[in-house]
């Protein structure tokens, strides 16, 4: 692995030209993309403006392909196992919504899971029976790998967790939870959304069924793109929920046979400049390493929990064995958004998490709303010292 040096990081921001005009620590919500991503969104569109649409489709075939062998590449997978999709939501609905559950069946998650995955769990529970159960952390506040082996049996159907949740910096331990499910012949499905970008993923390592993630987050792409990793063993026993032409062929008047490959969850019509800008930031991203961009994101969050926690009325509140790029605070007697407006008045970009968005852990931890600091690599330490003198003036 290449460590990330000053000159390396001086390059990234050259290419950034936001960091020009904000210090964006928001990079879990959305974060600013290098220039390649945008000018390769920008020329596609300008050349389907005096092309025409199809016809700029035809002409970029290739590269369009090349944006899901990119991503096998930068899983560990092959381009068969792969689906281009608007969304890591997208994506992850197209996995869970085909499969079919009865009564009695249970899906086990995380404590720290997502709204929108958790909200579909009780959506198909409400209508087939089947039974969520949320599988409880450890003493670090990861999940509970030790409990969650307690409670497989016959009807467990999925265990489905998500990798990096939005209130905090932890990592939940997905490499050891896959190879629980793979002994235990169940079905596992990650919700990488907020890790994909920041971590060196591997589905192989992983062990994962099926994995979601987004273009727009960590990874630096644009926003309406999404990719889905489905493994074979799986693929090959959903069927989705929704077809069309492109998942599934129309063979005869009363027949049709449905895509083999990750085609099978993705739908004809799509952005193709949208596509290009991913593949670019799947490209810049790789180029880089993921490994030395883990490195760099998870010492820079790790430097300002440290500076935050000198703060006197600060309380920082991410969890975990394992910690990466996204830290959580609040600052006592002020509303986290009064502290988003005050540091978005310094031209410092955070966002706010709340606990609609996380229910089964806001059951347990009683968080407060909090102001969320996500880095990334192209953050630098002056603009970290930037955040914490701001909260500071504030506590």
């Amino acid at each position: 692995m290449t460590t990330l040096r000053e000159e390396d990081v001086d390059r990234f921001r050259r290419d950034t030209p936001g960091t020009d005009e904000v210090v964006h620590l928001n990079n879990a919500g959305s974060a600013l993309p290098p220039r390649q991503v945008t000018d390769t969104v920008l020329d596609y569109l300008r050349e389907e403006s005096v092309r025409g649409g199809y016809e700029t489709a035809a002409a970029h075939a290739d590269r369009i392909q090349g944006v899901t062998d990119g991503i096998a590449r930068f899983l560990g997978a092959e381009a068969a196992d792969i689906s281009v999709t608007d969304s890591a939501t997208r994506s992850w609905q197209a996995v869970f919504y085909a499969f079919r559950f009865e009564p009695g069946d249970r899906i086990l998650t995380c404590r720290s899971e997502y709204a929108s995955n958790a909200i579909a769990y009780l959506q198909v529970a409400r209508r087939t029976g089947a039974v969520v159960e949320v599988v409880e952390d450890d003493e670090s506040g990861q999940l509970d790998v030790a409990d969650l082996e307690r409670r497989l049996d016959g009807d467990v159907k999925l265990i489905a967790i998500t990798h990096v949740p939005t209130q905090g910096g932890l990592v939940n331990p997905a490499e050891e939870v896959g190879a629980i499910a793979e002994r235990a012949g169940i079905p596992f499905l990650l919700d990488a959304c907020q890790s994909a970008g920041q971590l060196d993923l591997d589905v192989r390592r992983l062990r994962c069924d099926a994995l979601s993630g987004t273009g727009r987050k960590y990874l630096r792409g644009p926003r309406g793109t999404g990719f889905l990793y489905t493994h074979p063993r799986l693929r090959e026993r959903l069927e989705p929920a929704m077809l069309d032409l492109h998942s599934a062929t129309w063979t005869a008047p009363d027949t049709f046979e449905i895509a083999p490959d990750g085609r099978r969850f993705e739908t004809w019509e799509r952005n193709h400049g949208l596509v290009l800008g991913l593949g670019a930031a799947v490209e810049y991203a790789s180029e880089i390493g993921l490994a030395a961009i883990e490195e760099r994101v998870t010492a820079l969050a790790a430097r300002l929990r440290a500076d935050l926690s000198q703060i006197a009325g600060v309380s920082v509140h991410d969890q975990g064995k394992r910690k990466c790029g996204i830290v959580t605070f609040s600052v006592a007697g002020t509303d986290a958004a009064e502290v988003q407006r005050a540091l978005a008045q310094a031209k410092i970009n955070t966002s706010v998490a709340r606990p609609t968005s996380y229910q089964y852990d806001q059951e347990v931890r009683r968080l407060p709303d909090m102001v969320r600091a996500s880095v990334h690599y192209y953050n630098t330490e002056d603009e970290l010292r930037a955040l914490a003198e701001a909260v500071e003036r504030l506590a």
